[in-house]
């Protein structure tokens, strides 16, 4: 699985952290974004550069279909069904924590089938714009 490194906030680490804390060991997404987080570089939200995937960020991405979408990255709390938004405990939500623009990564999809997904821009990043506390 091509795996490149990701980069996390302090408070996005410390928050997932949480979220983590406050689940079961066998909820859907636990597993894999535990491990994501034992391998995330860890900066002060004012140290994260301006194109890494962060909590509340907005990003467009493509699939290996070709397929591009839009999505912001949220708390599984404030996903919603509007097609706008997707849940850090998602399969490519998970996938997309912490990439940087141009990154590409090999991961599972809800169907099981590998793809990868690359992030094509950070169109919005809370950090970008001064929100290190959010």
């Amino acid at each position: 699985m091509n795996s490149p490194d990701i980069t996390l906030s302090t408070t996005d680490y410390d928050r997932l952290d949480a979220l983590l804390t406050s689940l079961n060991a066998d909820s859907i997404g636990y597993v894999t974004l535990s491990q994501e987080l034992e391998r995330a570089n860890v900066v002060a939200p004012e140290q994260l550069a301006a194109n890494v995937v962060s909590m509340n960020s907005t990003v467009r991405f493509r699939l290996a279909s070709g397929k591009i979408s839009t999505l912001t990255l949220v708390y599984p709390k404030n996903a919603d069904q509007s097609g706008n938004t997707i849940s850090v405990l998602a399969p490519v939500g998970c996938a997309l924590l912490g990439l940087k623009t141009g990154d590409t990564i090999n991961w599972p999809l809800p169907s099981g089938e590998m793809s990868s997904i690359t992030v094509e821009e950070v169109l919005y990043q809370p950090e970008r714009e001064g929100a290190y506390h959010r």
